[in-house]
Order: C-alpha cells, then structure tokens, then sequence
C-alpha cells in the first residue's frame, strides 16, 4: 500500500479555537454512566477524603519508573501531563497550550504555559519538557509505558523559554494522544536531578495535591497545593482543590474495601467486584462510576512463539474450546459485556468478529485432530508424539480480579473436555514478571491501557518482542508477522482519519484471523463512592479519577 498525500497541517491553540470551558463541562459522556457527581449546589472547600485502593502498591510513585495503572491512579492527583482529552476524544489543553506538527510529520512544536510552578518552586518551561523527555528516554530511568509511547521522539530543540521542538525519526500520529497520559506526565527537573529513590519516595509536579507522606503496606499522604493554577481546559473550576488533603490507602481484600465504604470509614474504593456493585445499587448512599479504560481489551494472549500455539490449528482450537459468554455471564452480574476486538469499546476504531470465537467443541475436536493431537493419555489430554497438550498460564494476582480468576477457572474446564490442559498459576506481581522474562508461558492475561489504537503497534508489532529498557515486552504473542508490521508502521503514520481507520481494521483482521488472542471484555475501572462525594469524574485519558473538583458534602 503506497504511502497517501498529508494533509494540511495539524494545529491547536488556545488563542483561536479552543472550546469554552462552559461547553465542554455540558458535553455529554460516551460511557455507559455519568462522568461525574455534579450537583447545584455550591461547593465547601475543606475536609480529609480517603480513597481506598484494591490496586498493587506502587513500588515507585514516580510513574515515568515502569509505568502501571496503579502508578497512574495516583499520580494523577499530583502529576499533569501536557494535554487532555475532552469526553469526544479531542485533544485539549493542560500545561501546553498550544501544539503544531511540521508539513513533514518529523517534528511537534509545543508551547507551555509561562506562569506554572512546580511544587518546589522550579518554574515550567522548554528547559522542563526537556529533562522529562530525556528521563522518560534513559535506559536507567526503567521506563516502560513512557519510553514505549516515545519511541520515535530521537531529539529536542529549545525553540523560545516556552517552546520546545520534539523531533522524531518518522510520523506519529499518536503522539499527541500519548503525552495525555499520566504515564508520561510532567515532573520538576529539579526533582529529577535526586537519586531514583528519592524521587520514588516524592516525585514533584505541578497538580493539585503534593505527595506528603508515604507509609509503605498502609497509606500515602496528599496534601492540598495552595498555589495551584494549572487545571485542564474541561476542568470544573480554577484555583486549588476543595479538598484539603487525601489519604490514599491499601486494602487488597476487596470485601474489606467494601465494608469500609459501607461503614464510612473510606469514601471512595476502586476495583470493585461484580457481586459488590451489583450490592451497592440497593444502597441508597452509595453510587458507582464506570469508566472502562483505553487501549487493549481484557484478553488472553497466546504465546505464538513456541510450541504448541506456534500452530494456528492449535490456536483456533483454544479459541473455540473456550465457553467465555457462559462464564461472563455467570459471574460478572452485568457489569461486563463479552469483547470480541482487541480494542476496548472506548477506542471508536475497534473492529470484531464474533464469528471467529463461538463456542464451538466439535470444531476444536475437529482441529485438535487435524493438527496431529488425535491421540488421548488416561486423564483424556491430547497427547502428540508422547507429549500431552499442557498450556502454562501464568496469572497475577494483583491484576486479575476473583471473578476474572474464576473465568479462567471455567475456560480450563471447558479446554479439559476437547483434551486441552490449562495449568493456572497464580503468582504475585513479581513472580508473574518473572514467568514472562522467561518466557514460561503459553497464554498470558495482560491488560494494557493506552489512549488510541496505537497500542496495536505497541502490543503486536515485532518490535514489540524486543524488552524495552524496564524489562519489559508489550508483545506478549510474540506475533512476528510482516503483513501486520507493515499495517501498523503505516497506521501510525497516517493522519488521514479515513486512510487511519482503514489500515487499523485490516490490522485487527489479521490478529483476529490469526488467534493470537482471545477477547474477554473491556478492562474494568468501576469505583463506588459514599453519596456525600460531589464533583467526582474520570478523566477522558486512561480512565483514572480526579479529585480537583471534588468537594464533600457532609
């Protein structure tokens, strides 16, 4: 496929066409439920509210570090990137206000505001940017999401002391969406310059709140900044928050988080189960916000790599053993809708075929045979040349939760009867990274929240076979595929929005087609929060909440 004319140059500015921060607070939301908990009435500055995480603790509260969705909850109380996104996916301002791409596609001019501080005091500009650029691209800093979504960016110029040029060996037209992130929000280049550990400990940005104290195992102390002047454009007010502090506490065991909401001990727990939501509708005083994340859908991943998924028969014979609408059904109390695209339902390009994953035993018997695994040892396992059809599954603990481990448990049954052996593992965070460095599985659950279907490229490009400097692989089928490279390199070059969604639907084609994964539903992001909690929404980007407009009403 040639390479199509560009386009016009892409421009914003908050000078010439910025919409009215009035409009966008009446824009209407995609997903299923409100974005947020507004009332009339006038809201009281003040007050302690405690938020309680099912989530893993961070190891690093500094998210450039790795970069997890734990990281990017919190670090979106007290980090800001350069732009948002409005509840229509239009790209807006936060510290930048104005963006420009070159007519080449090889360079973003970005331009920041001139009267935003840091916390400690340090002054945003270019010089800034810079030195977050530069850490997010360091091998040392351990970067994974952020180093990732900048992958093209090969250099900087200073343009003027609030505008920086980013430079890149090839179009992205992503690259807008990815520095939206909290992964690659902006931090004190002051603060940067401490050891690793340090900056862990108390990373340093412009936000709302300011990391105070953390107790590791228990909480982490936010603090509200006083000369806070930076909210983004769809914000509900300016100047600083209406909270005066919030304590982010770890309660892994999500009936205790339920229980504490219940007993207003907490006012807000993230991570909440099927049967806990479907709970808490009978409760007058307790509400919920969906607000399913961007990026990949939840899905198994089917390590193409190796034997015995290096054969597609092998693969689509999973894919048909597998009874996932039953399980959903049986254990999500409509608070999940089955998936069948590699996308999440929040990106507008998702493509599926529901037809390639029906539950099907007589087609997976019939391929199991076809592929030579038409024999059975004495527990009825497939067997092919004396070795059984075992499949290793690693699952983490802290990023599965029960009635997601109790799908998995339905699918191993399923599997057992066309003959396929499914061994669960169940490891903590750690030991599951350490599975996959060393290539110890054959199917794998990996959610993996990005802004824009450019996380195709991230997760089933080749290149994403390759460890990025954390560690860390994104693609974990380890497709190597040139007809899907190709597709996507091409994707994330492309402005055209026709031309874009075109190559992004034949790109699902072949992932679909292939079965390297297997949809289960969008990544699940349900909060429930006390009714006295007012003002709370999440944000447009990763789904993650904000508490600068929210105020308590008690």
């Amino acid at each position: 496929m040639s390479t199509p004319p560009r386009p016009a140059r892409a421009r914003f500015s908050t000078a010439v066409g910025a919409v009215s921060v009035a409009a966008l607070l009446l824009t209407g939301c995609s997903t299923a439920e409100p974005e947020s908990n507004q009332t009339s009435q006038t809201p009281v500055s003040g007050g302690n509210l405690v938020y309680a995480t099912g989530d893993a603790e961070p190891t690093c509260l500094d998210p450039h570090v790795g970069g997890n969705y734990p990281q990017a909850l919190v670090s979106t109380q007290y980090l800001e990137p350069l732009v948002s996104l409005n509840d229509d996916g239009k790209i807006i301002p936060w510290l930048a206000t104005d963006w420009e791409e070159a007519d080449d596609g090889l360079s973003w001019t970005i331009t920041v505001h001139d009267d935003v501080q840091f916390t400690d005091g340090t002054p945003l500009n270019a010089e800034a940017v810079r030195a977050n650029i530069e850490h997010l691209k360091d091998p040392e800093t351990a970067s994974s999401t952020g180093f990732l979504a900048l992958e093209k960016v090969t250099g900087t110029e200073i343009v003027d002391e609030y505008t920086i040029r980013l430079n890149l060996r090839e179009p992205d037209s992503a690259l807008m969406e990815s520095l939206s992130q909290p992964w690659l929000a902006i931090q004190s280049p002051t603060a940067l310059e401490r050891s690793k550990a340090e900056n862990c400990e108390s990373p340093v940005g412009t936000g709302p709140f300011i990391v105070d104290e953390w107790v590791k195992q228990n909480s982490i102390t936010l603090v509200r900044n006083e000369d806070y002047n930076s909210p983004p454009a769809d914000a509900g007010h300016k100047g600083p928050a209406y909270l005066e502090s919030i304590t982010w506490r770890f309660i892994p065991e999500s009936a205790s988080r339920y229980a504490a909401l219940q007993a207003g001990e907490v006012d807000v727990i993230d991570n909440a189960q099927p049967d806990t939501i479907a709970a808490a509708g009978k409760n007058d005083s307790i509400e919920h916000l969906n607000a399913p994340r961007p990026g990949a859908s939840n899905r198994i991943e089917l390590n193409s790599s190796k034997p015995p998924f290096n054969d597609p028969l092998v693969r689509e014979a999973f894919a048909h053993s597998a009874n996932v609408d039953a399980g959903i059904s049986s254990l999500f109390f409509d608070t999940a809708e089955r998936s069948y695209s590699p996308l999440s339902s929040v990106e507008e390009l998702g493509y599926e075929d529901p037809k390639l994953f029906t539950y099907d035993p007589e087609e997976a018997n019939r391929l199991l045979d076809k592929a030579g695994w038409d024999q059975r040892d004495a527990q009825g396992y497939r067997v092919k040349d004396g070795k059984r059809l075992s499949l290793e599954f690693p699952v983490s603990t802290n990023q599965s939760i029960p009635a997601e481990v109790s799908l998995f448990e339905q699918i191993q049954a399923t599997a057992k009867e066309v003959g396929i052996e499914i061994n669960l593992n169940l490891l903590d965070l750690s030991s599951w990274y350490g599975a996959l460095a060393q290539n110890n599985y054959d199917l794998v659950s990996a959610p993996y929240t990005k802004v824009g279907p450019d996380v195709l490229r991230i997760l089933y490009h080749s290149d994403g076979i390759v460890p990025a400097p954390s560690g860390y692989f994104a693609n974990l089928a380890q497709v190597d595929n040139p007809e899907l490279d190709k597709l996507l390199t091409q994707a994330s070059r492309e402005t055209d929005p026709e031309r874009r969604a075109a190559l992004y639907e034949e790109a699902q084609k072949l992932i679909l087609e292939g079965y390297y994964i297997l949809p289960l539903y969008d990544q699940q992001n349900h909060f429930l929060y006390r009714s006295s909690v007012e003002g709370l929404r999440a944000l447009p980007t990763v789904s993650t909440p904000t508490f600068y407009d929210v105020w308590l009403n008690r």
